[in-house]
């Protein structure tokens, strides 16, 4: 039997001639923009930040998950992400993620589950084996 895959799609639509847009998954919104000093107006995240934020998500869901899992209710997640750019075209330095846990667990249990969440978690994963990006389609119209 054929694993069946989940295929996401995301997309960002500019507003009405600005550099801001609004990004969505389905019913899920968030602004995306420059900083105010890169030509936009520094009204939402940018993609550096989307990029971190997508590792701290993917952590604190996998360990909601993987907590679930083995039976240890949660109370408080904290993950906190640091990175920079570099170089031109600017890339990501290396990533590095602080969890804050707290739960109905013993403190080793706890660490056990952030060091299997470390081992599995998708976007970590994907950033550390050098996912292909590339550009699919384009449409291009004058103004």
């Amino acid at each position: 039997m054929k694993e069946r895959r989940e295929v996401f799609e995301v997309e960002v639509r500019n507003v009405a001639g600005e550099a801001a847009g609004i990004g969505n998954a389905g019913p899920h919104t968030l602004v995306v923009d420059r900083p105010a000093d890169g030509g936009g107006r520094g009204i939402g995240f940018n993609g550096g930040q989307l990029l971190y934020l997508a590792i701290a998500g993917c952590v604190s869901n996998d360990l909601f998950r993987e907590a679930r899992l083995q039976g240890i209710a949660l109370a408080r997640v904290r993950v906190t992400v640091r990175g920079d750019f570099a170089g031109d075209p600017p890339i990501s330095s290396e990533v590095e993620y602080d969890v804050e846990i707290e739960g109905q667990a013993s403190p080793e249990q706890l660490e056990a589950l952030v060091e299997r969440v470390d081992r599995i978690a998708e976007i970590p994963n994907s950033l550390r084996g050098g996912t292909r990006v590339r550009v699919g389609r384009v449409g291009a119209t004058a103004a």
